[in-house]
């Protein structure tokens, strides 16, 4: 069960730091880079909601998981890295409309 929370946890802290390095990447004006970073993250994060889709799953069908503060410190770490990479997607569409509109002084 710990082999599945950290899965969780891993995945999930690798998908916010690739969002963060595609809000970065961004921001210097590299966006083929900082798109190509946002679809690591959807592959982490992925990987992460399969885990926790496997552990819903189990319970449903009658196996219940502990709730211990691992497992409440991992489901902080996806619902982070999902938020994160939802505001990555919405800077870097900003920052490709600044690059736009300076382009077309």
């Amino acid at each position: 069960m710990e082999e599945m929370i950290f899965g969780i946890i891993v995945n999930g802290g690798d998908a916010r730091s690739r969002a963060m390095n595609a809000i970065r990447e961004a921001k210097k004006g590299n966006i083929d880079k900082a798109k190509e970073l946002i679809e690591e993250a959807n592959v982490f994060l992925g990987k992460a909601h399969d885990v926790q889709t496997e552990l819903i799953q189990n319970e449903a069908a009658g196996n219940k998981t502990e709730m211990s503060l691992l497992m409440v410190h991992a489901q902080d770490h996806l619902m982070n890295a999902m938020t994160v990479k939802d505001m990555a997607i919405e800077f870097i569409d900003m920052y490709c409309e600044m690059l736009e509109l300076k382009n077309n002084k």
